[in-house]
């Protein structure tokens, strides 16, 4: 993706309805009917305040089932939508017609008011990726660009306020200094961490949108130790470190549908954190797209993935204890079969692809990229002249879900 190919991010919350002209009030005033308050966040969660007081102005919606669902992820469609509720002003441009938005999609009315209205862009291709979440200094990027927003101090010198600033794609680095600036940023739970190419949550565009606000006097500023840049009497609290339970489960994915490993074999495998895990309080504990540094072996009964080590996005690491459940799925391999159903889209461990190999005499499967591949030649010896063989056979996507035997500790930056 070329970031360069647009000037705003995008994404936002999923059930919300958006105003149809731009002729109607910036902040429409709140039905009698207007939730304000969810089963999902209680009075001391960070974004409370924020998501109550969009939510009475009819900005944000919850879910049928009295959810906010704070923590999920925000798509640039969605994004679209909220921007379309809450912002108005003059037109830049003419709307453009995207190949990948059909005329009746539900936010197709909300894209072409934030792109006319210079929040948004398209990528190469007139295409918008509407379904495509948004990472949030891409929400920071729009709103500053949308509003006009620019620095009065050099950039450099601004994110310097950020202990990751390093992480801060070129592209983005005015508008973000320029947003901050501003006040538009918030960050949960270190106000010194921005966390840039992280999936924006619900909350969070919802604290960012409604800063966006205060900034043009559309709204009452909401004091938070997590605005960067606002002088407040409480500080926020500090926490030295966070603790992941023992039980707590972490679901996992991997690039391959599957995995096959020989008899008695143990294989390197990193594994990536396929949701965000989040405390009771709200609290993003282990993010999405986090690692999973451990081992796949064959046990009694099957195979199972042994971690070791959880890698932040940031970069950060830390033990853990983890286990998935016993894998019992085997797949037995012939003499003759075809070779190309058994390893597609597969991953083999060396003693898989050797025992493949062995069986089927198909050598090429020697070649292939394999994990811990080491010895294949030596291995091969073993299983040529057999006529069968059977591996074990791991859906990682679904089979691997860890469940933490120990407690973790954290630092609060993680």
């Amino acid at each position: 993706m070329n970031y360069h190919q647009f000037r705003s991010g995008s994404a936002v919350l999923v059930a919300i309805s958006f105003i149809g002209s731009s002729a109607l009030p910036f902040i429409s005033a709140a039905p009698t009917y207007a939730q304000t308050s969810f089963n999902d966040v209680p009075s001391n969660y960070w974004a409370q305040s924020f998501i109550q007081e969009l939510a009475t102005r009819d900005i944000i919606k919850g879910f049928p089932d009295g959810s906010f669902r704070p923590n999920d992820a925000v798509t640039r469609a969605q994004f679209a939508a909220m921007l379309s509720k809450a912002m108005t002003k003059s037109p830049i441009r003419d709307s453009v017609t995207f190949v990948d938005v059909a005329s009746d999609y539900w936010a197709a009315p909300a894209i072409q008011k934030s792109y006319t209205l210079g929040f948004m862009a398209g990528y190469p291709g007139n295409v918008f990726n509407p379904t495509q979440n948004i990472p949030r200094v891409q929400i920071l990027v729009s709103l500053a660009n949308g509003l006009n927003y620019t620095t009065t101090a050099s950039p450099d010198s601004t994110l310097q306020t950020f202990s990751d600033a390093s992480s801060i794609p070129s592209y983005a680095r005015n508008s973000v200094a320029a947003a901050t600036e501003n006040r538009l940023v918030v960050n949960y739970p270190n106000v010194l961490f921005l966390n840039p190419n992280q999936t924006a949550t619900r909350a969070e565009v919802a604290a960012f949108i409604y800063q966006a606000l205060a900034r043009q006097g559309q709204v009452t500023a909401i004091p938070s130790p997590y605005i960067v840049g606002q002088s407040i009497s409480n500080p926020p609290p500090q926490q030295d470190s966070l603790r992941i339970p023992a039980g707590t489960t972490i679901a996992v994915q991997y690039s391959k549908e599957k995995i096959l490993l020989g008899p008695n074999e143990t294989v390197p495998l990193t594994l990536t954190v396929a949701r965000n895990i989040i405390s009771s309080q709200g609290m993003v504990l282990i993010p999405i797209n986090s690692q999973v540094v451990g081992e796949l072996r064959s046990v009694q009964g099957g195979a199972q993935f042994v971690a070791r080590e959880l890698v932040f996005p940031n970069g950060q690491r830390t033990a853990l204890n983890a286990t998935s459940q016993v894998v019992t799925r085997t797949e037995q391999v012939d003499k003759g079969i075809n070779v190309g159903s058994v390893i597609q889209n597969a991953a083999l461990g060396a003693a898989a692809a050797a025992a493949i190999a062995g069986v089927t005499g198909d050598r090429a499967i020697a070649t292939e990229e394999v994990l811990g591949g080491a010895g294949l030649g030596a291995l091969l010896s073993v299983f040529v002249g057999r006529n069968s063989v059977t591996l074990s056979s791991i859906n990682p996507n679904t089979d691997l879900t860890l469940t933490s035997n120990s407690d973790v500790l954290l630092r609060s930056s993680n």
